[in-house]
């Protein structure tokens, strides 16, 4: 059998496959090149389960290219406050400016051109161009990458392009690249695939050499550090006080309950005085409320939350700091570990 008719039996397969198995997802009813975007920059490092409340709200919210250019950044972070890697809806913004200014608002069909955006790498620039524009070009996101890994034997990035540019080549390469990411993210998991479950079960290589045919890639996880944090209550009037976090930082933008990081070395309460920085005067630690248990990337947050004291009016000192009622949290993009340190405040 030539390779020629070994890629067109697999195309027929899998495709066939999609059409009987396919989950029912929203943005699989839509050819709209920006609901495409939307729904490929969240469902990167996201379960599908996670992404559907956002993809709808933020849609409902932002239905546009134009919305989304005009909508402040604090109102696309609230949108995504929850979702996780912020930088995503950064991004977001600052192409919509990018694609407002040099695309007279509309998405290009060029695959250069959206590798130009901020935010928009191989994988994304090409599910935009197969999924919503049905262009030839292969998208590979983890789960298809190990399906063409194991399919044929091989390891080698580059093989595995050279394999999937040659595979999308087909009359329907908006279903094909989505059938592969299906395939492999409900038929071919990483640890434990259900191969009496695959369509391509007797073509593949790693099946037939029991999975020795594709070593099991050494992955390179960062170390996990373990950190404690300091976490300051402050109520005024049934408010508590937030402070927007500052550009540069990890989850910049987002609105959070004043702390940080504790040095080595630093008492809880010393920690908790160094971050209140302009208002440490005027803030003072009276009680432990309690302590939460919190993961951002590698980091493993152990925070300590005070109720503080405020002997005197605070004054605040510029607009990065604010009084919010707790039942407008919803209007802001606020941080989850504020978000569970103000549940944990309700549950006393």
């Amino acid at each position: 059998m030539s390779s020629s008719q070994f890629n067109l039996i697999i195309q027929r397969r899998l495709l066939d496959w999609y059409r009987r198995n396919r989950r029912d997802l929203p943005w699989r009813r839509t050819k709209d090149p920006y609901a495409v975007w939307i729904s490929e920059t969240m469902l990167q490092q996201t379960q599908v389960k996670t992404v559907l409340p956002y993809y709808r709200r933020f849609l409902k919210a932002l239905p546009t290219l134009s919305h989304l250019d005009r909508a402040s950044t604090e109102r696309v972070l609230t949108l995504w406050s929850g979702l996780g890697y912020y930088r995503r809806a950064a991004s977001l913004k600052r192409a919509a400016r990018k694609l407002m200014l040099e695309h007279g608002g509309k998405i290009p069909a060029d695959f250069k051109a959206l590798r130009a955006l901020p935010g928009v790498g191989l994988y994304t620039a090409g599910a935009l161009m197969s999924i919503a524009f049905n262009r030839p070009y292969p998208a590979l996101d983890g789960n298809a990458r190990r399906v063409l890994q194991r399919l044929f034997g091989v390891q080698d990035e580059k093989a595995v392009r050279g394999i999937a540019g040659k595979l999308v080549i087909t009359s329907r390469p908006r279903e094909w690249n989505q059938a592969l990411m299906e395939l492999g993210a409900r038929v071919c998991l990483p640890r434990k695939p259900s191969c009496p479950r695959c369509p391509l079960a007797k073509l593949c290589a790693w099946r037939r050499s029991d999975g020795s045919a594709v070593p099991r890639p050494e992955r390179t996880r960062p170390k996990v550090r373990r950190v404690e944090w300091t976490l300051a209550l402050v109520r005024k009037n049934g408010k508590v006080l937030l402070r927007r976090r500052p550009e540069g930082l990890l989850l910049s933008g987002l609105w959070e309950i004043p702390g940080g990081e504790r040095k080595k070395g630093e008492s809880l309460k010393a920690a908790l005085s160094r971050h209140l920085g302009p208002l440490r005067s005027r803030v003072k630690a009276e009680a432990l409320m309690g302590e939460i248990r919190h993961a951002i990337t590698y980091r493993r947050i152990r925070a300590y939350l005070y109720r503080c004291a405020t002997p005197r009016a605070v004054h605040l000192p510029n607009n990065d700091w604010s009084w919010v009622a707790p039942r407008s949290l919803s209007r802001r993009p606020v941080s989850a570990l504020s978000l569970k340190a103000i549940k944990l405040i309700d549950h006393r």
